[in-house]
């Protein structure tokens, strides 16, 4: 069998021991062969009251899908809680450290106290596992982790390479994220919310018209646009027609409008230039920008290659 690909910090030794956690509650997906939550040699799990229990600040998730904690609270009632969660010391009490699913879904199943493992903790700490924890989840929002990322970064004066370092993940992964944030709140709505995805939101970060970008956000929903749809659209919108087909200024107004109409039906740049003063011939230049938009184009053609 080949060696699991290592995706968690150097920092998390201290959290993760080298037994598998065969799963961290009900609706996770697979979980790295380096991640384990059971207690380490030596440690002791103990049975907390919840109410002495505070939430850790800096968890990334800030929405969560009721149904799947009504599930796993109907679990836990029906066979008790399968993995402890993790806490540190904190005044008189105790900081959530990894597990708020299993907490809040103990809470819906009416539990006073639950099973938890006490370790020490920095806050750099508390907020590198609270990521690992939940990182690799499909039901994060991508701006739910794009704001933990800068978080992280802004917090300990990170650069995203050594952030990159610390977590396991690559450079241009945490880039690309935090770059999210720098689409409007209404976009980021609509991304949070999974009405557009991150390859939407990805294309619609190359127009720097806002405008452009919230009216092509909502076309994007209303004409249930590819992430290839959008790509071609936003190479329309980048280059205008007055500014990148570059027409002579003795183009007739007839030329112009003919050029316009045929950008507009086939999704694509389209040059007609003309020859003569009475402009009877001349050519149609067609752009794509993939194999794929040449086919697109090609189909709207309706140009067999057989």
């Amino acid at each position: 069998m080949p060696e699991t690909k290592r995706r968690l910090g150097k920092g998390l030794n201290s959290l993760l021991s080298s037994t598998r956690l065969e799963e961290i509650d009900q609706s996770s997906p697979a979980v790295p062969e380096t991640v384990s939550l059971v207690a380490k040699a030596g440690e002791r799990i103990l049975s907390l009251l919840i109410e002495k229990i505070s939430t850790n600040p800096h968890q990334p998730r800030q929405h969560w899908n009721e149904q799947k904690l009504l599930d796993l609270a109907d679990s836990i009632k029906a066979n008790g809680l399968i993995q402890p969660i993790i806490v540190r010391p904190l005044n008189s009490g105790f900081q959530l450290v990894a597990g708020e699913r299993r907490l809040r879904a103990a809470q819906m199943a009416g539990l006073t106290e639950i099973a938890a493992i006490v370790r020490d903790a920095t806050e750099e700490q508390m907020l590198e596992w609270a990521l690992v924890e939940n990182i690799h989840r499909a039901d994060l929002s991508p701006i739910e982790r794009a704001r933990a990322y800068q978080h992280y970064l802004k917090s300990f004066s990170l650069t995203q390479e050594t952030a990159a370092g610390k977590l396991g993940e690559d450079r241009s992964t945490i880039a690309n994220y935090v770059r999210l944030l720098e689409l409007p709140d209404e976009i980021q709505k609509l991304l949070e919310a999974g009405s557009i995805t991150m390859g939407h939101a990805r294309a619609l970060l190359s127009l720097e018209n806002a405008i452009k970008r919230s009216k092509l956000a909502q076309l994007i929903i209303a004409k249930k646009l590819s992430v290839r749809d959008v790509e071609r659209q936003v190479q329309v919108l980048k280059n205008p027609l007055t500014d990148v087909l570059k027409t002579p200024e003795t183009t007739s107004p007839l030329i112009m409008e003919l050029q316009q109409q045929m950008t507009q039906a086939l999704g694509t740049k389209v040059i007609i230039k003309t020859v003569g003063k009475k402009a009877r011939r001349g050519k149609i230049i067609i752009e794509f920008y993939s194999l794929d938009d040449f086919d697109r184009i090609k189909e709207k053609l309706q140009i067999s290659t057989q």
